[in-house]
């Protein structure tokens, strides 16, 4: 089964620690709307024969969206391709979206799954970050979904400079109050070209603090695991049946198609990617052409993306199906890599899957990169 990611290129505001594709002016939203379904009926040939499980709608805040107007591009979802009974449908939201209205409406569509956009239930935190929201909407606007959905996901952020591991233990704890079934939360990170790199350049913020950041992860697995979560990926909890299959597809390696300015496509052979940015998306799709570069991948690079990925899951990396898959030479590389993450006990072999122990869980990026082939064709 194949997945849609439909990516939404607007936000109120510029969070201070996002680099991903956006635009702050909502003037051309009307033409890129149309756009996307444009690029929706154009693809549809792509996964001819294929079956849609999973539509996400990401961004950018989709949320920023009418109601009528999500409606409309999974209507053209439905029109273009085939899906199953049942699919996951998502709509990344912001809390400040989120009005008892609007909740009501999104209820009554084809969205079965919110994922809410928290960070900090923190208004100090908030505000260092540029949030468009309060602290008091995160809270309202989780309590009100409750009442609407049952499979809900919130966003927090831990890393934050200055922030104590109580007061992150105690975002933990008002999350887990509204009885959400599954939470991603990501450790901040500064990106070049960003708010806050330049605010930590000028010294207005301070540094952050990787061994904070790794604190913090080690609490937030304790208290999450402790409560019925399960870490199925470093930065994703979820109950047992709440796992998002939208992510649990691509780090599996499923085919999905990525709809908009700056989304990825991949077809198990191929990685492409549309054109991050507005205009030249929007006249290239006018045209009737589709604005995207592609290349095709390399035995060595879905060797390495196979192992970041599934190192990342709880899963793992399946050794059988390295020497299966890739052959020898990436079989005898990957077991004479690993050897040292074994013996500083970062990684164990289960069931002759490669997985990372709780302890080598943040640090996973850095391990996977060490067991990367470089050389191989």
């Amino acid at each position: 089964m194949s997945g849609i990611y439909i990516h939404i290129p607007f936000c109120k505001q510029a969070c201070h620690y996002c680099d991903f594709h956006f635009s702050t002016s909502m003037a051309k939203k009307d033409a890129m709307i149309a756009a996307l379904k444009q690029e929706l009926v154009l693809r549809k040939d792509e996964f001819k024969g294929d079956t849609i499980a999973t539509i996400y709608f990401g961004g950018g805040t989709p949320s920023v969206l009418t109601t009528t107007e999500i409606n409309d591009l999974i209507a053209t979802v439905y029109s273009n391709y085939k899906v199953i009974e049942n699919p996951e449908i998502t709509l990344e939201a912001n809390p400040d979206d989120l009005s008892q209205g609007k909740i009501l409406e999104l209820s009554q569509s084809s969205i079965n799954r919110l994922s809410i956009g928290v960070q900090s239930f923190f208004e100090e935190d908030l505000k260092m970050m540029n949030r468009a929201h309060s602290a008091k909407e995160a809270e309202q606007s989780i309590g009100e979904a409750t009442k609407y959905f049952d499979n809900i996901s919130i966003d927090l952020i831990y890393g934050i400079p200055g922030m104590s591991d109580a007061r992150w233990r105690q975002n933990i704890q008002k999350a887990l109050s509204f009885g959400i079934p599954h939470i991603s939360s990501y450790a901040l990170t500064v990106e070049p070209k960003t708010a806050l790199a330049t605010f930590i350049k000028k010294g207005l913020i301070k540094p952050l603090d990787d061994e904070l950041a790794q604190i913090h992860f080690q609490t937030l697995y304790d208290v999450l695991t402790k409560a019925g979560f399960d870490c199925y990926e470093v930065s994703n909890f979820g109950k047992p049946e709440f796992y998002s299959k939208n992510n649990t597809a691509y780090w599996l390696g499923e085919k999905y198609m990525g709809i908009g300015p700056s989304a990825h496509s991949y077809d198990g052979k191929n990685r492409s990617w549309n054109i991050a940015n507005n205009p030249k998306y929007l006249k290239a799709i006018g045209e009737g052409e589709l604005p995207n570069t592609s290349e095709l991948l390399s035995l060595t690079d879905k060797y390495n993306e196979y192992v970041m990925t599934g190192l990342r899951t709880i899963w793992g990396v399946s050794l059988d199906r390295i020497r299966s898959g890739f052959g020898e030479k990436y079989y005898v590389y990957i077991t004479r890599q690993m050897e040292k993450y074994l013996e500083q006990e970062l990684l164990v072999v289960t069931y002759g899957h490669l997985i990372a122990t709780k302890k080598g869980k943040f640090l996973v990026d850095g391990i996977a990169s060490d067991l990367f082939m470089i050389n191989l064709g």
